[in-house]
């Protein structure tokens, strides 16, 4: 979430369920735009995933467009979790930005749900804390990015409970599995918990996928953990894109053994840096990550109305 508030000129929001491939590549381009000048992407993973491929249920876009008929903003709904929310990201083009685009697009997004809204603000900027100020919203979550150099990797070989064996994930064989794991061990997690097949088709027909990189833990032939990496080439990193340990296989030391190979073979990638997120207030997680040597790089935030 990017953008200060200022007097509004003219300007028109389009929401809209799906978009076309000329619509999408534009929404691309501002998002490539706005991460030269913030250093860091206004829109998740997720989110720009959604960008594509046709409708995607609970998934709205909202495209600003300045009197001039040049796209200057965006923001994306999900109204997919049955609890919370619904969780909103938005962005100004850098050069729209000082207009009062984000404010306009904030409270479009406001009157699209009721006043009951969730905003990320990637990167925590001044901006977006502003805005979210101006919008009436409140702090309520906050997503650090943790990072660990891998070279000299001090990262001891793992040592996994008895009976268990680690192998790579088969694209196709796996893909249920893998699903009905991540499912449980995410089951309170607003994002990982909820991906579909879909969502798993997504990331695997992206350029990064690399089933190499994709580390399955079994007992008795049975799914009970995973360590999913991600190179993130142009950048040269390494990510800790996501550990999972099935609920009745927690507490055995699984998810360090995982995390150690994950960043071993990150490593042997020859990359120079590894990352993550964690939430904050997963004190546990944060202390094992801690101790393998990350530190916080930067830290995104959510904000959310108070009813």
């Amino acid at each position: 979430m990017t953008e200060a508030a200022a007097p509004a000129p003219r300007r028109e929001i389009q929401t809209l369920d799906e978009l076309g491939p000329e619509q999408a590549a534009a929404v691309l381009g501002l998002l490539a735009d706005a991460a030269r000048t913030d250093g860091q992407q206004a829109v998740s993973e997720q989110g720009r995933l959604q960008l594509k491929g046709g409708a995607r249920p609970g998934v709205r876009h909202f495209l600003l467009t300045d009197q001039d008929g040049a796209l200057a903003g965006y923001a994306q709904l999900e109204e997919t979790d049955p609890v919370e929310a619904p969780a909103a990201e938005l962005v100004v083009h850098p050069a729209h930005r000082g207009q009062g685009h984000g404010r306009a697009l904030g409270a479009a997004l406001l009157a699209a749900t009721g006043k009951r809204l969730r905003v990320w603000a990637h990167g925590g900027k001044s901006a977006a804390r502003h805005l979210a100020q101006v919008l009436g919203l409140s702090l309520f979550r906050e997503l650090r990015q943790l990072r660990r150099p891998l070279s000299p990797l001090d990262v001891p070989e793992p040592v996994y409970p008895a009976g268990v064996t680690v192998r790579t994930f088969v694209p196709g064989q796996d893909d249920a599995a893998w699903l009905a794991v991540n499912a449980a061990a995410f089951a309170h997690h607003p994002e990982q918990g909820a991906l579909t097949q879909r969502d798993l088709d997504d990331r695997k027909a992206e350029p990064w996928f690399d089933p190499k990189g994709f580390f399955l833990a079994e007992r008795d032939g049975e799914l009970i953990g995973f360590h999913w990496t991600k190179v993130h080439a142009a950048e040269r990193l390494g990510e800790v894109y996501v550990v999972g340990i099935a609920p009745d296989a927690q507490g055995g030391g699984l998810g360090k053994a995982l995390t150690a190979t994950g960043l071993r073979h990150l490593a042997a990638e020859g990359l120079p840096t590894a990352m993550l997120y964690v939430d904050a207030d997963n004190t546990a997680a944060v202390t094992v990550y801690e101790r393998l040597g990350f530190a916080t790089h930067e830290v995104d935030l959510m904000y959310r109305t108070e009813s």
